[in-house]
């Protein structure tokens, strides 16, 4: 490996470090007391690939995870039953929450 390589590498240390600033907050990601090999790895991939999951929605979005969910999470959709007639109404949504929304949905397949 050669000096520049190094260095580049190690400048991209702070998103190792982001990383995991962002599964203690935003992931709400704590020390666990598990005792059994099974138990660790579950809890261990169970926050990965919610890191994984927050990677893709920041990467999609442009914007950080907290912002994220700090927008959609008030948003909520209701459920009405009248005569038998069961109909759903979604939420209001403002422009911050619809290009956030948008920027998730499926890409295009890239084949």
């Amino acid at each position: 490996m050669g000096p520049g390589e190094v260095i580049g590498s190690y400048h991209d240390l702070w998103r190792v470090e982001q990383s995991f600033r962002m599964s203690k907050t935003d992931l709400r990601a704590r020390p666990i007391f598990a005792r059994t090999q099974d138990a660790i790895e579950a809890h261990l991939t169970i926050v990965f690939t919610a890191l994984a999951v927050s990677r893709v929605v920041q990467n999609r979005t442009g914007v950080s995870l907290r912002r994220v969910l700090r927008t959609l999470k008030p948003l909520r959709s209701a459920t009405v039953e009248i005569n038998g007639a069961i109909t759903t109404i979604p939420p209001a949504l403002d422009p911050d929450e619809t290009a956030i929304l948008n920027a998730l949905e499926d890409p295009a397949p890239r084949h």
